[in-house]
């Protein structure tokens, strides 16, 4: 999914799909937990949406993650993070504390995807413009760093276990 608020004033809504040719290169997964109402394509086994609230929620398995890019999305990476197994879509904003906190010493992987993608409305069409700012994927597990590794979607930098200091 995502119901991602992108800070663009062009976009004019927080639900965006990530693209197709994305998810096509990760493999399956099993929970969605911030998935649109309405989707033209799946981007897990299992969604849950802003109706079901999927940070109060079970998760389970492989977790695909395209959060809102607001002040949310730290909430939701500190899930990811605490789960274990999954990949998720962020700004590849790596200063921030949302990285130090979730990404940085808990992250088994970032791959920092080449060009800036362009995401999809949710009746499936392709937004004219770029997502405006760089987008990376965070591997969570082993299986999902080799999913990134084998994706051939831009960089891959392996996350060393221990924390980095702020």
């Amino acid at each position: 999914m995502s119901m991602s608020a992108h800070q663009s004033p062009v976009m004019g809504t927080d639900e965006w799909l990530t693209p197709p040719e994305i998810m096509a290169k990760l493999g399956a997964f099993d929970l969605d937990p911030c998935s649109p109402i309405s989707r033209p394509w799946d981007t897990a086994r299992c969604h849950y949406t802003v109706n079901d609230d999927g940070l109060t929620k079970e998760w389970f398995g492989r977790v695909w993650m395209n959060p809102p890019f607001g002040r949310s999305a730290a909430l939701w990476m500190r899930r990811m993070a605490d789960h274990g197994n999954g990949i998720g879509l962020i700004p590849a904003r790596t200063e921030t504390a949302m990285f130090y906190e979730s990404v940085w010493g808990k992250a088994s992987a970032v791959l920092f995807i080449k060009g800036r993608p362009h995401f999809h409305r949710v009746d499936g069409s392709r937004a004219s413009f770029n997502s405006g700012a760089p987008i990376c994927l965070v591997a969570y597990g082993n299986r999902n760093h080799a999913a990134l590794l084998q994706s051939g979607l831009g960089a891959v930098v392996s996350v060393p276990r221990e924390a980095i200091e702020q």
